[in-house]
């Protein structure tokens, strides 16, 4: 698993670039706010229940949560299902919200 910098996240969304972004907080987390991501709660993936990201496993698909942790644990699920390419948004969205703004 590597990690990605909510600046270089930011960087490359601002650059345009087609990107796979997984928030894996509950969906009232989600709801709150969210950078754009797709939800899919660290619950579903521990029970390997992700149909939705099945096509992306030879893709870079970046995991986010409130602040690291979650997405950790789901990156690292996700590696041992088969994902090639998983990073993890450094301090999630409290980083995010620090460094970047709303």
């Amino acid at each position: 698993m590597e990690n990605i910098s909510p600046i270089e996240l930011k960087k490359r969304m601002d650059n345009g670039e087609d990107l796979n972004i997984v928030d894996v907080r509950e969906p009232h987390e989600h709801a709150e706010f969210n950078i754009g991501g797709i939800l899919v709660p660290l619950g579903d993936i521990r029970a390997m229940q992700v149909d939705e990201l099945e096509d992306l496993k030879d893709q870079e698909v970046i995991v986010y949560c409130r602040s690291g942790g979650r997405s950790g644990q789901a990156a690292m699920i996700l590696e041992t299902m088969g994902f090639q390419n998983v990073k993890n948004l450094t301090g999630g969205m409290l980083a995010w919200q620090d460094q970047v703004g709303k």
